[in-house]
């Protein structure tokens, strides 16, 4: 290619139609005899149902169906725990839990229906703190206890380790759930062809996973259900294998026999979940004078609600996977998740590393000051580098997080803002920083974590990708698109990404552990490769000259010498109109040199990880306790940046969700009710909020990845709330180990300072 495809900040490829209005999201969708389904949601915590009377809404004219716990499969379905059923059997487990469903001719009949179900339940007294879980006598989620899973990992001689160390520090943090907040609430348009097969189209990060979710929940053939996706309004993992809406519309529609939409209000979508995992993290850790990590330990509680879909995935992620980060030898880490009669937990953007990020990045912050050190080196001297196995035999491509710190650090200013004399006032500043790795890919979901892509070109010399990869608004298909034109020689606007539909794509676990740009892209990179072989050998056949002497670029094949040239679409022609001819359609498939974890969590899960910094500063009002965020630089090392832009783009938007969570977020209960559910009460950072982003990449070569790339976009979220703590306790000497940091603890905060002064 004259210019190259990589590295160029190119607009998404599906931004026109998004801006236009023309893209179609499951909720703008429609078919012939559609009808309209609502949920009725359980008022209790825990109860019985004892009887559920639906005569008065069945007989509302409009209405095609009222379905129960009574009429749902018996079989019982979930990730690995198999404990739901489409809607809930004798006993709810959360408020919020669907208890009934009705299908309408209109969405206002179907609300008006739900009034007119009667439900009587006896209510049962519910298990609302996690930290009671466990302890005798007290009310059990599930048969068989309050402890859904628990982990304990060994490592080195850590007794030992402690004993020698200079400095010992303990705490604990906690952590809470929080919102995906995407623009988007769930929705699923589904119906039962004229075959009998059951056709959903749904707002989902996995086409494959959701239709195994469908067929195990449903008790049908997997064969038997096609997933589309349509337009996905984003997901940050809470569009993975968990909700459960698209569940109830399939259903419904195997009732009615005719196409249903389920669409949720935002109450809806946030009284169902998933929110991220609340944890508590006892955090002890030893170093030297010199600020060697010697030893680590670790006790995790984590709460996972109701039901434990993805969180003892998640609660794994923070118990070990910052412990990679940096060379440890000597760590023991206890993790355990239980149940609550809370709405279920899991899967969220960084899966369960920014609970550990917020620990570890607080806890080195405050070891650095103790042994008068910069908190910076101590992350330097710490870091694992490339070519390095960690502690849990994590092989290490590439790692620019040294590189990382030094951007950061010299953008905000570091030195100078550290060392100025602090101010007294009202107002108070302060500068943090932290720093956080992630993965990019992860052998989890079975001893398999590959992509495939076929590739078609037509004709015309035009590339149509076919993937069961998705895209759920961070760029996946154009960075597809954009791989595919580098290596085949075309431009990218020549480059089609066909939407992922079970039916019509290869087999791919789809978004999650930021594994479609490194493992997707490896499969599209080699799926180009076939399809540029091919298109070579016809020309050379056409042309009379060799193979090897050809090249394809900007959509010409050239020789060498110049002596032979065609257009490519004469050679696609070509390819097919001759005896054996046929159309150019090749497949390509990688599945990385990774380990699966063994009974111990040893193994190379990902074929490479990612890494961060993010350094802010902060302003305090001392009279409110209010905490504004004054500037952020955040750098990335996402290897070789396919699409910039787009980098930038997902690095911002994490940072702003990281200072959401950290500043503003938070769900309030009573007797286990959310009465926060909606974006008027659910505060999430806004506008005024968000001060100028700064994105920073820095460029290093993932041996791993396609054309050098790996994963960003997760790794970016991790820093953000310890460095905001780091630069709150800078700022007026307060060290918030309780997120989210509301003005409420700051003043709280200061008056116990104050006390402790005039004592």
């Amino acid at each position: 290619m004259e210019t190259s495809a990589i590295g160029q900040a190119r607009p998404q490829i599906n931004a026109r139609e998004k801006v236009l209005g023309r893209a179609r999201y499951a909720g703008d969708l429609k078919l012939a005899g559609m009808l309209h389904a609502r949920l009725l949601r359980a008022p209790h915590a825990h109860a019985r149902i004892v009887s559920v009377d639906t005569s008065a809404a069945r007989a509302l004219a409009g209405v095609r169906a009222v379905a129960t716990g009574a009429d749902v499969p018996d079989r019982r379905w979930g990730v690995g725990h198999k404990q739901q059923h489409v809607l809930a059997r004798g006993v709810v487990r959360f408020v919020g839990e669907e208890v009934a469903a009705v299908v309408a001719e209109t969405p206002e009949i179907a609300e008006e229906a739900l009034d007119l179900i009667r439900v009587e339940y006896e209510e049962l007294a519910p298990l609302l703190d996690p930290a009671l879980s466990l302890d005798p006598g007290v009310p059990q989620v599930h048969e068989g206890g309050n402890l859904s899973e628990e982990i304990n990992i060994d490592r080195g001689d850590v007794d030992a380790a402690f004993a020698g160390a200079d400095l010992i520090h303990e705490e604990t943090y906690t952590t809470h759930s929080q919102y995906p907040g995407y623009m988007e609430p769930m929705a699923t348009l589904a119906e039962v062809d004229g075959a009998g097969r059951l056709n959903v189209w749904t707002s989902t990060q996995s086409v494959f996973l959701a239709r195994q979710r469908l067929a195990e929940a449903l008790d049908r053939p997997i064969s038997s259900i096609r997933v589309i996706q349509p337009t996905v309004g984003g997901g940050f993992g809470g569009k993975i294998i968990e909700e459960r809406s698209s569940v109830i519309a399939a259903f419904l529609a195997t009732l009615v026999d005719r196409p249903v939409r389920l669409g949720l209000s935002r109450l809806d979508d946030i009284l169902s979940g998933c929110f991220s995992v609340p944890a508590t993290i006892r955090l002890k850790m030893g170093m030297t004078r010199d600020g060697t990590i010697v030893a680590k330990e670790v006790d995790i509680l984590a709460d996972c609600g109701a039901y434990a879909g993805l969180a003892g995935e998640v609660m794994t992620v923070t118990a070990m996977r910052s412990d990679n980060m940096q060379r440890i030898r000597n760590i023991r880490t206890r993790a355990r998740l239980v149940y609550t009669h809370t709405m279920p937990r899991g899967a969220f953007r960084g899966f369960g590393g920014a609970q550990m990020s917020f620990a570890l990045n607080s806890h080195m912050a405050t070891m650095a000051e103790m042994l008068g050190l910069d908190v910076i080196e101590l992350h330097r001297k710490n870091a694992i580098g490339p070519g390095e196995t960690s502690v849990h035999d994590w092989k290490i491509g590439s790692c620019e997080l040294p590189a990382c710190l030094d951007q950061v650090s010299e953008a905000i200013g570091w030195g100078e803002k550290r060392s100025r004399a602090k101010a007294g006032g009202v107002l108070r500043r302060g500068v943090g920083m932290a720093a956080a790795m992630h993965v990019s890919g992860n052998r989890t979901i079975g001893n398999w974590d590959g992509s495939t892509i076929l590739l078609k070109v037509n004709e015309d010399g035009r590339a149509v990708v076919h993937t069961g990869e998705s895209d759920m608004g961070q760029g996946a298909f154009t960075m597809l698109a954009q791989i595919c034109a580098e290596t085949l020689g075309i431009p990218v606007a020549h480059v089609t990404v066909a939407a992922p539909d079970t039916d019509n794509s290869p087999y791919c676990i789809g978004t999650l552990a930021s594994r479609v740009t490194i493992n997707g892209g490896m499969a599209m990179v080699k799926a180009a490769e076939e399809a540029r072989a091919t298109i070579l050998a016809a020309a050379a056949a056409k042309l009379g000259c060799d193979a090897e002497d050809l090249a394809l670029v900007d959509g010409v094949i050239r020789s060498a010498d110049g002596a032979h040239t065609a257009p490519l679409a004469e050679i696609c022609r070509y390819h097919i109109y001759r005896h054996g001819g046929e159309g150019i359609y090749v497949k390509g498939s990688h599945d990385p040199q990774t380990v699966r974890f063994d009974g111990d969590f040893r193994g190379n899960i990902a074929p490479a990880y990612s890494f961060a910094a993010q350094a802010v500063e902060v302003e305090v009002d001392t009279e409110t306790g209010q905490v504004r965020l004054v500037e952020t630089y955040l750098s990335d090392d996402c290897g070789v940046a396919i699409n910039p832009l787009a980098v930038h783009g997902q690095s911002n938007g994490a940072a702003v969700q990281a200072l959401g969570w950290t500043l503003y977020e938070e769900l309030h209960f009573e007797g286990g009710r959310v009465i926060n559910g909606n974006l008027a009460d659910y505060t999430m950072a806004t506008a005024d909020a968000v001060p100028m982003m700064h994105s920073m990449i820095v460029e290093g070569y993932e041996p791993n990845g396609p054309l050098g790339a790996k994963g960003a976009s997760e790794t970016a979220i991790l820093p953000g709330a310890a460095a905001i703590a780091n630069a709150v306790y800078d700022a007026i000497g307060v060290r918030i180990t309780d997120l989210p940091i509301t003005p409420e603890k700051i003043l709280a905060g200061l008056a116990e300072l104050e006390e402790a002064s005039l004592a």
